[in-house]
């Protein structure tokens, strides 16, 4: 609901199509599969044209952080939007930490530019950053910058608003240039941030050329598909990770092999080591 438009909630169907779940059980991962949330679909909201499907936005992150604190263990959440990945933490005890693993860093709130799609204010309202909307902070923890990383970012992705905020809270972070010259070695060392953690895995950070799975079509931009997957590795294999959220992707826009290759290097990121 709080995507830019229809296409990232047929993404958890699709991952099961292309036999992730059968994947991961290939992997040597023990799956509990808990089934999926009913599917909403966005649609534009002329009442919060600076907030779009703001009631619904909260309705998915409180339900999402109920079905992960009921779920027990280790945690995959298929969305959906980012705003799928707040739910995630707030499903999660405090102290925890999150590696947003995204080429944008979500500090945008409402008006700070005409688009309106929650998925990329989700950090400001994580932070609870001023303009950010009170219902969706009311459904969320409260959580320190200092336990935020950004990781694989692209600082010309960015608002300027963006890019003040993130110098302002502080962030820790590292860039998609650095990811791309050391993915393990960038891995391992966002992994210090907390000794609990939540991985944010937004698909945009893979360059669309290489796999066209995202709901960004930028071009020639981004990681390629197995850069971004050995730094998942890294971080899949650290005990410290409680929790992985993917989102934004939409099938619509890659074909049944992308899929596949995807939903393969996933699994073989979670296998345990």
């Amino acid at each position: 609901m709080g995507a830019f438009a229809p296409g990232q909630e047929k993404a958890p169907a699709a991952l099961r199509e292309a036999g992730l779940v059968d994947l991961l059980r290939d992997a040597g991962v023990v799956v509990n599969d808990r089934g999926d949330s009913p599917v909403r679909r966005f649609r534009p909201d002329r009442e919060r044209r600076f907030a779009q499907n703001l009631p619904q936005v909260v309705e998915v992150v409180r339900e999402t952080a109920e079905r992960v604190r009921s779920a027990g263990g280790r945690v995959l959440v298929l969305g959906g939007d980012c705003t799928v990945g707040l739910g995630t933490v707030a499903g999660q005890p405090g102290g925890v930490g999150l590696v947003y693993f995204d080429m944008h860093a979500d500090l945008n709130v409402p008006g700070v530019t005409p688009v309106a799609a929650l998925d990329w204010m989700g950090v400001a309202h994580l932070l609870r950053r001023d303009g950010a909307e009170a219902e969706l902070v009311a459904a969320l923890p409260q959580f320190d910058p200092s336990r935020v990383a950004l990781f694989g970012y692209r600082p010309d992705q960015l608002t300027r608003h963006e890019l003040d905020e993130v110098e302002q809270l502080g962030l820790q972070r590292v860039t998609g240039e650095e990811l791309a010259a050391d993915p393990e070695g960038t891995a391992g060392r966002v992994l210090e941030l907390a000794e609990r953690l939540v991985v944010h895995f937004d698909v945009d950070v893979i360059d669309y050329t290489d796999a066209p799975l995202s709901e960004a079509r930028d071009r020639n931009i981004g990681l390629t598909l197995e850069t971004a997957l050995r730094a998942l590795t890294v971080l899949m294999r650290s005990e410290r990770v409680a929790a992985l959220t993917i989102t934004e992707l939409n099938p619509d826009h890659g074909d049944d092999s992308t899929l596949r290759r995807f939903a393969a290097g996933v699994a073989a990121a979670l296998r345990p080591s």
